[in-house]
């Protein structure tokens, strides 16, 4: 996908009929028309990353709010706001250094030539299927082992299996920490790689399906059985190697098969993950599904998931959306309730990511909206940003009290500190502007050429993983640590 509409173009046509009318009707969610894409391509021509201009877009009640803050468009608008007064010099944790940009993307460059060379359409896109395949394949020799079996799936339901064991390995992919591994024969894994392999062997062996016959899928019977202990074992915790939020992620499964049981309209009777393709299946036109349809399908549909502590608004439970101090600081006079808070629902982008590429690959559907994308806001693209100086710390601008270990200067702050959110809205505009800069560098491709999903795969998330361990050896660790839950990156 593509950066969509930049962060200070008017999208308030282009998204109304699709976020106000999905709560009464979710379907309304995939809806474009012919004279929406027209609009939205003309501003894109238009309109540069380099140079966002505010144009807050007019909502008339709290409900409207909270429905367009759900919406894929809403994350690029309201960081945009973060990132406009970056450049004004007015957030209140970090200062931005726009001229260091080059030099990230020169870094990330590196990394790509050295991986890929100047192939550029082997980088796949980001998405979960690499970490499953982590130190070896194992995607493709399960499905060619169900295709093998006495009672072979068809291409449909072996999307639907791949679509339960990419969700619910999302779903377990919160930050696991420094000190977790899981171990499988002589290789041991950590951190994403880890809990991707953990998750494959967990679907593997049937943790997730109440259906001994069929142990390979995902159910909410068996979703609302699990509990941390049963997680605990499986993921190979011990107090020796612990995992950062365990009980966070065993509520995220159980919530998710309560979920499941909610939403049939798009989980099917049967409540699977994997039902999302007859729900897209009906909206489909020769096999070209709209990625609102998806994006609204996961939003909606797992809204029940996030904990209840989260930002709500008119009655809405928003999921990773979170007040920005700095916003409100520079609010307009009478700006309406709700307009400080920036959405960004990470795990709800990483999994769209990460689902386009089974469907696309075995039912051989395309997608279009991928423009609407964002970069993922977490540790390892955020802390590129900081690591090459892109963004840094205001002296003395966090509490000593949130700096455990004086010794290292790193501060550990929960995900709903300011600071964070103002890092994580940076951190989605910056991946935009340094995606720009990497095809610049790399002789003007376009972004068909190398898509956002293409850069986030090759260079800014693994470019921020490896800054990290480069400039924190002993741990690999992010420049600022979140005291995550489970839940949120």
């Amino acid at each position: 996908g593509q950066p969509g509409p930049e962060p200070g173009m008017d999208v308030a046509e282009v998204w109304r009929p699709c976020a106000l009318g999905a709560q009464d009707n979710p379907i309304a969610a995939r809806i474009l028309s012919d004279d929406d894409h027209d609009t939205l391509n003309e501003q894109r021509a238009a309109t540069t990353t380099s140079s966002p201009t505010m144009n807050p877009i007019a909502l008339d009640s709290p409900a409207q709010t909270a429905a367009y803050l759900r919406t894929l468009p809403a994350i690029r608008e309201r960081c945009g706001r973060v990132h406009a007064l970056a450049q004004k010099g007015e957030l209140e944790y970090f200062e931005y250094h726009p001229e260091k940009e080059q030099d990230a993307a020169a870094f990330c460059v590196n990394i790509i030539k050295r991986d890929f060379g100047t192939n550029f359409t082997s980088i796949p896109p980001h998405g979960r299927w690499q970490h499953l395949d982590a130190g070896r394949p194992r995607v493709r020799p399960l499905i060619a082992q169900w295709r093998a079996s006495a009672n072979p799936p068809d291409d449909k339901e072996v999307t639907r299996r791949l679509v339960d064991l990419f969700l619910v390995s999302v779903l377990l992919d919160a930050g696991a920490g420094a000190a977790w591994k899981y171990t499988e024969g002589d290789a041991a894994f950590g951190r994403s790689e880890g809990l991707g392999v953990a998750s494959f062997a967990m679907f593997e062996q049937g943790f997730f399906s109440a259906d001994k016959a069929q142990p390979h899928r995902v159910d909410a019977e068996a979703l609302e059985q699990i509990t941390p202990a049963k997680v605990a074992a499986a993921m190979q915790v011990s107090e020796a190697n612990p995992l950062v939020g365990l009980e966070g992620r065993t509520s995220l499964l159980v919530n998710l098969g309560k979920a499941l049981k909610a939403n049939a309209t798009y989980f099917g009777a049967s409540a699977r993950p994997g039902n999302l393709i007859d729900f897209l299946e009906a909206g489909a036109v020769d096999k070209t599904v709209h990625i609102f349809a998806l994006w609204t399908a996961l939003i909606d549909g797992l809204a029940p998931i996030w904990p209840a502590t989260r930002s709500t608004l008119g009655g809405v439970s928003l999921g990773d959306v979170w007040p920005c101090a700095a916003l409100k600081k520079h609010a307009a006079p009478g700006a309406p309730e709700g307009d400080d808070l920036v959405p960004f629902h990470k795990l709800t982008g990483w999994l769209t990511y990460s689902l386009v590429v089974p469907i696309k690959e075995v039912l051989g559907w395309k997608f279009e909206g991928l423009e609407h994308m964002v970069g993922l806001p977490e540790y390892r693209n955020g802390g590129l940003l900081l690591d090459l100086g892109v963004l840094s710390l205001r002296p003395g601008a966090i509490e000593a009290s949130f700096y455990p270990d004086a010794n290292t200067g790193i501060p550990k702050l929960p995900p709903s500190h300011p600071a964070i959110i103002e890092w994580r809205a940076m951190t989605v505009i910056e991946l935009d502007r340094i995606a720009d800069e990497i095809r610049k560098q790399l002789g003007g491709l376009t972004r068909e050429q190398l898509s956002l999903a293409q850069v986030l795969e090759s260079a800014t998330w693994q470019g921020g993983r490896e800054i990290a361990k480069a400039k924190r050896p002993a741990t690999g660790g992010p420049p600022i640590e979140s005291d995550s839950d489970g839940t949120v990156f």
